[in-house]
């Protein structure tokens, strides 16, 4: 009986997807105030979709355990969905509010945790002023930086997306026989 395995490997197809994905992410690097209207638009349909599904299986529930909580969620994801689409920029400012507090926060822990680790002193405390520093550029300039952060944090990670993808490859599942690899299966 063969058993399924994770194996990291790079094909051809691999490096065709990172190549695409590259050049995808230096287009939206390009323009970073589209790709944030874009990005914010993709986010407000889909958690407009969402919550009508969540709405529709709650008229599902009726009557049965959980009926409320899906209601809810249902109902919040819809609203939600309506606000991003009909008002991108406050939703932009609200999202970038969002990543501006959590640069920061993630910045802070790592000072912290520089002067308890002495094993990681040096990379925590560079990743801890960057991220704080980082967060406090992004806080103090809000309205400024909601018009690009979205597109351009979305634009680094697709071009580091496709940058790995080129290099490492992807998760593959390969099935591997045990009598192979000398595996005894359990009695």
């Amino acid at each position: 009986m063969s058993m399924p395995q994770l194996q990291m490997r790079r094909t051809g197809w691999d490096v065709v997807l990172g190549g695409i994905l590259l050049v995808g992410g230096l287009v939206i690097l390009g323009d970073a105030a589209v790709a944030t209207k874009v990005s914010i638009m993709f986010i407000g349909w889909l958690l407009l979709v969402l919550g009508l599904l969540g709405l529709v299986v709650a008229v599902f529930q009726i009557g049965r355990n959980g009926f409320l909580s899906i209601a809810l969620s249902g109902g919040l994801l819809t609203v939600l969905g309506l606000f991003f689409l009909r008002n991108t920029h406050a939703a932009a400012v609200t999202l970038t509010l969002i990543a501006g507090v959590s640069f920061l926060a993630s910045g802070l822990m790592r000072l912290m945790m520089s002067g308890q680790d002495s094993a990681h002193r040096v990379p925590l405390l560079l990743g801890g002023i960057l991220s704080t520093g980082l967060g406090l550029v992004v806080l103090f300039n809000l309205f400024d930086a909601s018009y690009v952060l979205v597109g351009v944090l979305l634009g680094i990670q697709v071009v580091v997306d496709g940058i790995v993808m080129v290099l490492v490859g992807r998760w593959h599942v390969t099935a591997e026989d045990p009598v192979v690899t000398g595996d005894v299966a359990p009695a």
